[in-house]
C-alpha cells in the first residue's frame, strides 16, 4: 500500500490512455458516477468507450456479492474501441465490489477502497473472514484507503438531509476523487447535476459540495504520488456526443423517418436491455413519431404490422426470449411483403438468461426462427455510434425490398458508449416513398423487375382494395391460392427476393493485407476487441487480416472470393459458432471458432492470443 510522503509535492504524469472501473452497491451510483467520468473526458477530447454492468437483481441485499454494480470506462488521446481489457482503476465502495471484481486486475493496478464501508458486516456479505486491507493479500496493488463514506457526511453535516440521503451522495464524493486524480474539470458535472436535481434544491446542493469535497480531499489528502493527464485525442474534425447504442438506435431510426418520409410507428413490449429505445422514441413526437407499449411482445410487433400497412415506417423491438414470441407475426410479414423493422438487443440466453449481460445468440433465431420458407434480411451494427447508420440502413432495404429486416444489436452496444460525430443531414442516404395511385394498373403482388419487391399499395386509396393476410397470395393478383404450383413459385420468388439484397448492398471491406495467413471475421459487438486484436497482431509482424460483417443475410456479395484469399478464417463469437455455422455451410469453408457464452465480451487479448497460435507456421 503507498501514499505520497507528507509535503512532497505532486507529480504530474502524461499517460495516453487509462482505464477505470467504478464499483459499489446497486444502490451507490456507480452507472451515474460513470456516466459523469465518460461525459467529462469527451468534453476535454478524449476518445472514450464504456462497459456498464449491470446485476440482474432490481435489488439484491446490500453488500452482495450478486448486487455489485460496475461501470467500466477508458479514455485515451488515440483512437481506441474498447473499454480495456483490464481496469487500471478499481474503486471499490464496498467489500462485495472488491471480491467480485479483483479477479478482473493486472497485477500493480490501483485499488481505490471506501475504508468506512470494510467493517464486519460488509465482510461477513462479502464472504470474506478477515478484513482483506489488513494482510498481505494486496501486496501487488497500490492500495488506498480513503475514510468516503465518513468524509462526505462530514462534508455534508449542515445540508438538512438525512443520514440516509446523505449516504446517497458519496459517489459523488468519489467522483470528485477521481476527477482530482485525472485532471478532470468539475463545471460539466456540475451542470448536469444542476439539471438532473433542479426540483430538489437540497439534494442539488449537497451533491455539488460534496464533488467538490472529494475534489479537495484527493487535492490535499497527500495520499496520491502523481495525479494523470491523458491529453485530447486527434478526432476527425466535427461536433461530437457521447451516445450509447440504444439511444442512437431510436436516432438512427427518426432519421429514417424523415429520410424516407413516412412517420414512424415503434410498438413494443418493455424488456432488458432493449427498453430505452422505446423511452428514448417516446420523447421525438415533434418528429411524427408514435410509440406504443403493449401489453406483450406478439401486440407489440402486430401494431407494427398494421401500422406498415398503413403505410408507416413500421418498427418494433425486443430482446432475447422476445424475439422467440414474435417469430409467428415475423412470418405474417414476410408473407404480406410489408416493410417491417425488428430491433433486437440481445441478451444472454437461452429463455430469460442472464437480462443485463450481453451475448450473441439470436443469429440463428433471426436466421431461421419461423416456420416455413421465410427468409427475411438481418443487420447488425459493430458500434454505439454504427446503430444510428445501421438503423438508417434496416429501414431503407425494408421499405426499397418489402421485407422484414431484424436488426441484431446487443447488450454490450445497446448499453456501452462513444464520442460520436454528428452527422452531417445531407450526407445522409433519402429513400423517398412512391405509393402506386392508378387502380388501372395495380396489381398487389406485381414485382419490381429488379428487386421483386411488390407495389406498397396503401388502404383506403380509391381503387386499390386487396387482401393480404397470412394465407399464401397467387401471384400478381395476391388472391389466396392453395394451388402447389404457385406456393413453391412464391416460395422461391421471395427467397430470391432477399437474396437480390446482395446487390444493394457495399462489399465486404477489409482491414489488413488483401491475402495471407489468418483472416478474422467477426459482427456485431465484437468489433471493438477484434479491431484492437488485429491491430496489435499486425504491428507484432503476423498476416492477419480482419473483416467485419455488418450485413449477415444476406452476406455481401464478394465474400466468399474473399475468404479464400487467406490459409486461415477464425470466427471469434459470443456463442458456441453461430456465424461460424453460416460461413462453413455457405462457403465450405474450414473455419475455427473462438467462443465465449460468459456474458462479458471479449478481451482483445483472447483474439490476439488465438489469432497468434494460428499463424505459427504449424497451424
Amino acid at each position: 500500500m503507498s501514499s505520497a510522503p507528507a509535503g512532497r509535492p505532486v507529480e504530474r504524469k502524461e499517460v495516453d490512455r487509462v482505464t477505470i472501473r467504478f464499483a459499489g452497491d446497486s444502490g451507490d451510483g456507480m452507472q451515474l458516477v460513470g456516466t459523469q467520468f465518460t461525459n467529462a473526458s469527451a468534453v476535454l477530447g478524449n476518445d472514450v468507450s464504456t462497459l456498464p454492468d449491470y446485476p440482474a437483481e432490481i435489488r439484491a441485499p446490500q453488500g452482495s456479492l450478486p448486487g455489485v454494480s460496475a461501470f467500466q470506462l477508458s479514455f485515451a488521446s488515440e483512437d481506441i474501441f474498447t473499454p480495456g481489457d483490464q481496469p487500471d482503476v478499481l474503486v471499490a465502495m464496498n467489500p462485495a465490489a472488491l471480491k467480485v471484481n479483483l479477479p478482473d486486475l493486472p497485477h500493480g493496478a490501483t485499488i481505490i477502497v471506501n475504508d468506512d464501508e470494510f467493517n464486519a458486516t460488509n465482510l461477513r456479505k462479502a464472504g470474506y473472514d478477515k478484513n482483506p486491507l489488513d494482510d498481505d493479500g494486496l501486496s501487488g496493488y497500490r492500495v488506498h484507503r480513503v475514510p468516503i463514506t465518513s468524509a462526505n457526511a462530514r462534508a455534508l453535516a449542515d445540508s438538512g438531509l438525512t443520514a440516509n440521503e446523505i449516504d446517497r451522495c458519496k459517489n459523488f464524493f468519489a467522483l470528485g476523487l477521481m476527477f482530482w486524480l485525472y485532471d478532470r474539470p468539475l463545471e460539466a458535472t456540475l451542470r448536469t447535476i444542476e439539471e438532473k436535481f433542479e426540483g430538489k434544491p437540497q439534494v442539488r446542493e449537497a451533491n455539488k459540495t460534496t464533488l467538490k469535497a472529494g475534489h479537495a480531499f484527493a487535492e490535499t489528502a497527500e495520499m496520491f504520488p502523481a495525479s494523470f493527464r491523458v491529453p485530447p485525442a486527434r478526432l476527425e474534425p466535427g461536433m461530437y456526443r457521447n451516445i450509447t447504442g440504444n439511444a442512437a438506435t431510436a436516432l438512427g431510426f427518426v432519421a429514417a423517418s424523415q429520410l424516407c418520409g413516412r412517420p414512424l410507428f415503434y410498438g413494443s413490449y418493455p424488456i432488458t436491455p432493449a427498453s430505452e429505445i422505446l423511452q428514448d422514441l417516446a420523447r421525438y413526437k415533434n418528429f411524427g413519431v408514435r410509440t406504443f407499449q403493449a401489453e406483450d411482445e406478439i401486440a407489440g410487433i402486430g401494431t407494427a404490422i398494421g401500422a406498415a400497412y398503413g403505410g408507416a415506417l413500421g418498427l418494433t423491438g425486443t430482446s432475447g426470449p422476445g424475439l422467440a414470441l414474435k417469430g409467428e407475426a415475423i412470418g405474417l410479414a414476410v408473407m404480406t411483403e410489408l416493410p417491417l423493422v425488428i430491433v433486437n438487443v440481445q441478451r444472454a440466453g437461452p429463455s430469460t438468461g442472464l437480462p443485463t449481460k450481453t451475448e450473441q445468440s439470436d443469429l440463428l433465431q433471426a436466421m431461421f426462427g419461423r416456420n416455413g420458407e421465410s427468409p427475411v434480411a438481418v443487420v447488425a451494427p459493430c458500434s454505439p455510434g454504427d446503430c444510428f447508420h445501421m438503423a438508417i440502413e434496416a429501414a431503407r432495404i425494408a421499405i426499397r425490398h418489402m421485407t422484414p429486416v431484424i436488426y441484431l444489436s446487443d447488450g454490450y452496444l445497446g448499453n456501452g458508449s462513444e464520442p460520436w460525430r454528428i452527422p452531417d443531414l445531407e450526407s445522409l442516404p433519402r429513400f423517398p416513398v412512391e405509393f402506386p395511385t392508378d387502380p388501372a394498373t395495380f396489381k398487389p403482388y406485381a414485382r419490381d423487375e429488379k428487386t421483386l419487391a411488390r407495389p406498397w399499395g396503401i388502404p383506403g386509396t380509391p381503387g386499390l382494395e386487396h387482401r393480404l393476410g397470412g394465407l399464401e397470395k397467387a401471384n400478381v393478383t395476391g388472391m389466396v391460392c392453395y394451388d402447389a404450383a404457385n406456393h413453391d413459385l412464391m416460395v422461391k420468388l421471395r427467397a430470391e427476393k432477399v437474396a437480390r439484397i446482395a446487390a444493394d448492398i457495399p462489399e465486404q471491406p477489409v482491414f489488413g493485407p488483401s491475402e495471407g495467413d489468418v483472416l478474422v471475421i467477426s459482427w456485431g459487438g465484437t468489433y471493438g476487441a477484434v479491431r484492437t486484436a488485429v491491430q496489435s497482431a499486425q504491428r507484432d509482424g503476423f498476416r492477419v487480416a480482419h473483416a467485419h460483417v455488418r450485413y449477415i443475410h444476406p452476406m455481401p456479395a464478394n465474400l466468399g472470393e474473399v475468404v479464400k484469399r487467406y490459409r486461415r478464417v477464425l470466427v471469434p463469437e459470443l456463442n458456441l459458432g453461430q456465424l461460424l455455422f453460416l460461413l462453413r455451410a455457405r462457403y465450405l469453408v474450414d473455419a475455427i471458432g473462438l467462443n465465449k457464452v460468459a456474458g462479458q465480451p471479449f478481451r482483445s487479448l483472447e483474439v490476439y492470443e488465438k489469432i497468434a497460435e494460428l499463424c505459427r507456421p504449424n497451424n
